[in-house]
């Protein structure tokens, strides 16, 4: 029985000393623009809108095409079908302010419970989704303009991110 155990102990020493070592390359992690993401991400609005809000947070301004060194700042346009940024970036590469535009995008629960409460019988025929950012302020605008219908009736109706009818 003490020479399973020793043997077994040898072995496990063994085995250890086999193990092979990897070195990875350094990565660079850049935090440019984390506050812009930060301040304009609104849970529940959608993949599309977030993935063109990442986007434009990780577009690399002096690595374009557009990048030249005697300008100080950038206007750089990003589009999906539904919607786009008009972003602009300052010559290392931050964003200073954005305008955003989106239509038809998936309705945050507290605005779509919004809209049913205050609206009964309506239905959501459209919406615009509105955001207009700005580096010194943070968001300055995040508003859903809502067109309803009933029969051959219209009407809009705007609201915030948390749905209080404006």
């Amino acid at each position: 029985m003490k020479k399973i155990i020793l043997v077994l102990f040898v072995f496990g020493f063994m085995i250890q000393s086999f193990a092979q070592v990897i070195t990875l390359p350094e990565v660079e992690v850049l935090a440019r623009n984390y506050k812009y993401l930060d301040d304009v991400n609104l849970p529940g609005v959608g993949s599309a809108v977030e993935a063109l809000q990442r986007y434009a947070t990780e577009f690399d301004l002096k690595n374009s095409e557009y990048y030249e060194d005697e300008y100080e700042k950038y206007f750089i346009s990003f589009f999906i079908p539904d919607g786009k940024i008009l972003a602009a970036y300052d010559k290392d590469g931050n964003i200073l302010r954005t305008v955003e535009k989106y239509k038809n995008m998936k309705l945050p629960i507290e605005v779509a419970q919004s809209i049913t409460k205050n609206y009964s019988g309506w239905t959501i025929a459209e919406n615009v989704y509105l955001v207009n950012y700005h580096d010194n302020r943070g968001v300055m605008k995040k508003e859903f303009k809502i067109l309803l219908e009933r029969g051959n009736r219209r009407m809009r109706v705007k609201t915030d991110e948390r749905g209080n009818i404006l």
